[in-house]
């Protein structure tokens, strides 16, 4: 048995560190079938729980029986003990007797998210699942769960209850909640995987490694915030939809629940809306994504790059428009122009950094606000002197004949800005593929060993 007092990946360590040891993701690979260490298995299921000394023996035997009859690698279970006070402990010693493959995690703190968090961690599989401990899912979801990580296909994959495929039975409180929690995420966070609260999931263990030291949920939340920073990151999430039977004699307390998984959402959209997570460190090496390949005559990136600034420009046209006619109030034409283009360039800047160009956190922000500033300073000059010119043409222009030669000449400088943007500002996201990716060092991580 290992207590959560084993080394391994510190969940207190900072982003920055994290990203300084761990480095970007190695590119994905299939797991050799019939190799390596006999005592290594290739899937390690954890199973959290907390004063389950009724249900655990049955759950466990009956996922043993089904993984030694349908799971074609080494495997192993482990139950994650989130300091349970009843027979839990004693429960498990015996399963970990009892069974080759079972192995008991115990820890002095409750907290789903803090068990998966250190038993993931520790663990030397290279696939690693969780499901809850009442089974609801079928397990025949299991090995199509487990089977595009282990090809590479995939960097994650989860259990959803609420794709089309899917087969479930549970009561209209939990299906409501269930589908509102979930639009919820799509509104606010813009996540586009359907089923976030399914306990039945699966992640590879090089994304692991990177992932979880940046979540910071150790509770029920700790599912949604791993999934929405790994899609954010670009990595791929694989659903399988489940059949699935709803336990009523949970004993998951749905309103304090709800009220932590609201903070979470509010913490990680404050957090991704300031870019204050490093998620270029869950990046790829370079070639690992069809989409690097480079094409003779076309472009890289060019399409969505052209449809991103699009988007962003119209948006932020309509802003300097609404600035325009504000500062206008109070000011003449040059000064109102100038202040309404200058707010507006610092909106636009950070939204093609973001949107259209793919660049994330905090690094070269201020270099890439500052060229902005030029490239401002341009489309400046290029209003400046239409307005210059329609004044001596015309003498004393109305306010809509200021307006229509502003958007003539908006449209002529956002063709410009984005020449500048994608040619110097950022130019090193549209070539980054040209530099060789670093090397990534594999982290030692202590290995979980069962008590037999």
């Amino acid at each position: 048995m290992q207590t959560d007092s084993s080394p391994g990946i510190d969940p207190t360590a900072s982003a920055s560190t994290v990203s300084a040891r761990f480095g970007a993701l190695p590119a994905r690979e299939h797991l050799p079938a019939g190799s390596g260490e006999v005592d290594v298995p290739v899937l390690d299921v954890v199973i959290p729980v907390y004063n389950e000394e009724k249900d655990l023996g049955e759950c466990v035997r009956r996922l043993h029986h089904h993984l030694v009859r349908t799971f074609p690698y080494p495997f192993r279970i482990t139950v994650a003990d989130n300091a349970s006070n009843d027979s839990t402990p004693q429960v498990a010693h015996e399963l970990a007797a009892e069974l080759p493959e079972a192995s008991y995690f115990r820890l002095e703190q409750k907290g789903r998210g803090r068990a998966l968090r250190t038993v993931w961690s520790a663990s030397d599989a290279p696939v690693l699942a969780y499901m809850d401990v009442d089974l609801s899912t079928d397990l025949n979801a299991l090995l199509p769960l487990v089977a595009p990580l282990i090809s590479g296909h995939s960097d994650l994959a989860i259990g959803s209850r609420l794709a089309r495929a899917s087969r479930v039975v549970r009561g209209t409180k939990r299906e409501f909640i269930s589908r509102t929690y979930n639009l919820i995420l799509r509104g606010s966070l813009h996540a586009r995987f359907s089923d976030a609260q399914c306990g039945f999931k699966a992640i590879r263990r090089d994304v692991a490694q990177v992932l979880l030291p940046l979540v910071e949920d150790t509770g029920w939340f700790f599912d949604t915030e791993m999934l929405v920073l790994a899609e954010r990151a670009g990595l791929r999430i694989h659903e399988v939809p489940v059949d699935w039977v709803d336990d009523p004699n949970s004993t998951v307390h749905i309103v304090k629940t709800a009220t932590d998984d609201l903070k979470g959402v509010w913490r990680v959209g404050k957090a991704l809306a300031t870019g204050s997570l490093p998620l270029d460190r869950l990046a790829r090496p370079f070639g690992d994504d069809p989409r690097d390949r480079e094409l003779a005559d076309v472009p890289k990136g060019l399409a969505r790059q052209l449809l991103g600034f699009c988007v962003v420009g119209g948006l932020s046209t309509l802003l300097f428009l609404l600035l325009y006619s504000g500062f206008r109030t109070f000011s003449g034409a040059q000064i109102a122009n100038a202040l309404a283009l200058f707010v507006s360039a610092i909106a636009n800047t950070a939204a093609n950094r973001r949107l259209t160009f793919g660049v994330r956190g905090r690094d070269k922000a201020v270099r890439h606000q500052a060229q902005g500033i030029v490239v401002f300073g341009i489309g400046w000059a290029l209003t400046s002197g239409s307005l210059a010119a329609l004044d001596n043409a015309s003498g004393n222009p109305s306010h809509s004949t200021e307006l229509i030669v502003l958007i003539a000449a908006n449209l002529a400088a956002t063709i410009l800005r984005f020449l500048l943007f994608r040619a110097w500002v950022f130019n090193d996201q549209t070539d980054r593929g040209s530099a060789a990716p670093a090397p990534v060092q594999e982290p030692q991580v202590p290995q979980v060993r069962s008590q037999r």
